[in-house]
């Protein structure tokens, strides 16, 4: 566990709670969850709004939300989920669409993971691959995102060719970049 001295608010500090909730979130502990969440978004109120949004290392409202997306996705909350992905891609496409490029596509996963596990197979397909599309990309976890949806493909659609499509262009993007395999 990570202990955060709740007086020292640095965008280092946020993350770092950010980070800790996605741990929790991985290991299933959804109370863990809750709890490092409320202290980065309490570290982030006492913050003021950064300018420059293009810096990797500064976190704003907009991207604690994305970290906050992905801790309810893996613990299977896909309501919060997919509304946090709904707002990510809602403020980065019109307040902020230069700003993090990487965020869209990790965030178009999202619902596309929470689709596939509704029986939603068209909108997860869609979603999946709207997330494969772009050139501004962080491989590395794009590819870690997209094998949750990967999952959610083989356990319900194993049958059904446009699911095995998908799952076959994410392991060819796996290929390009070595050590990243899906599931």
């Amino acid at each position: 566990m990570i202990i955060l001295d709740r007086r020292r608010r640095t965008t280092a500090s946020v993350q770092l709670a950010a980070q800790e909730a996605k741990a929790w979130a991985r290991l299933g502990d959804r109370r863990q969850v809750e709890v490092a969440l409320d202290k980065g978004r309490q570290m982030l109120e006492g913050m003021p709004h950064p300018e420059n949004l293009d810096n990797h290392f500064v976190v704003d409202p907009a991207k604690f939300d994305f970290y906050a997306m992905d801790c309810y996705r893996l613990v299977g909350d896909d309501k919060l989920a997919r509304t946090l992905a709904e707002e990510v891609l809602r403020v980065r496409t019109s307040t902020a669409p230069t700003a993090r490029p990487c965020v869209t596509p990790e965030a178009r996963v999202t619902p596309g993971v929470t689709a596939a596990r509704d029986g939603d197979l068209e909108q997860a397909l869609t979603m999946g691959e709207r997330a494969l599309e772009g050139d501004r990309q962080s491989a590395p976890s794009l590819i870690m995102t997209s094998r949750e949806l990967a999952a959610e493909m083989r356990r319900r659609y194993a049958a059904e060719p446009a699911a095995q499509d998908y799952i076959t262009r994410l392991h060819s993007l796996t290929q390009a970049k070595p050590g990243f395999m899906p599931r």
